[in-house]
């Protein structure tokens, strides 16, 4: 089984599928490559379909009137997007952006044949509402964190959680980066990682920060 097969196999609703149904997926089902930095979806461009992440990751934001960027998740390998198929899925009525964070790999099942499984395939269609509710709660999650928390309670908030999921206490992001992923601006970064730096909690070198004291980190959140 190839590897293509062998994603569209793994879409959560792929064994409910009529045999029709199935031809339609991988008749219409592609893998693309995209290298970090690169825009997956812009403003007002025309929408992609459903996504499942093979590998890397991907940032899921909005923008302000301002150009300010607000990210709303991260997506890793195994999870599936459907935000990317707004143009078929009438409950949405915001545009979101989707950039590579890395280098990821990505199956993409065009926006006509992911309309016409959810408009006559009621597993398909209770997958794709069962997902746009999670996403909600992690929006809602989001729009919290940026309200009613500290920057220094949120920027902790992401330290701990990228040493959780790569396991290493060195962060290889910019200023800039970093308040991309934590919707504030540069300076702020700078001026917060400065004050953890002087209370010993992380090192800051050009491009990397690196974790000193995690359990002092993680008692802020």
């Amino acid at each position: 089984m190839d590897i293509k097969q062998s994603a569209v196999q793994s879409l959560p609703y792929y064994g409910r599928l009529t045999a029709s149904e199935k031809e339609l997926v991988d008749k219409n089902a592609v893998i693309r490559t995209y290298r970090k930095g690169s825009c997956l979806l812009g403003s007002g461009e025309e929408c992609l379909g459903q996504l499942l992440i093979l590998d890397g990751a991907l940032r899921v934001y909005i923008l302000s009137e301002e150009g300010r960027e607000i990210t709303l998740f991260r997506m890793y390998p195994g999870d599936t997007g459907v935000l990317s198929a707004s143009c078929v899925i009438s409950q949405i009525t915001f545009d979101v952006q989707i950039e590579a964070e890395e280098d990821a790999r990505v199956l993409v099942l065009n926006s006509g044949a992911f309309k016409t499984l959810t408009d006559k395939n009621i597993y398909a269609r209770c997958y794709m509402y069962e997902l746009l509710t999670e996403r909600f709660s992690s929006v809602m999650w989001t729009m919290q964190e940026i309200l009613f928390k500290g920057y220094d309670r949120r920027l902790a908030s992401f330290l701990v959680g990228e040493y959780e999921r790569t396991g290493s206490p060195e962060l290889r992001m910019t200023h800039e980066q970093i308040a991309a992923h934590t919707s504030s601006a540069r300076e702020v970064v700078a001026r917060m990682l400065k004050r953890f730096s002087a209370d010993g909690l992380v090192d800051v070198k050009r491009g990397l920060v690196t974790l000193r004291n995690v359990d002092a980190l993680r008692s802020m959140i």
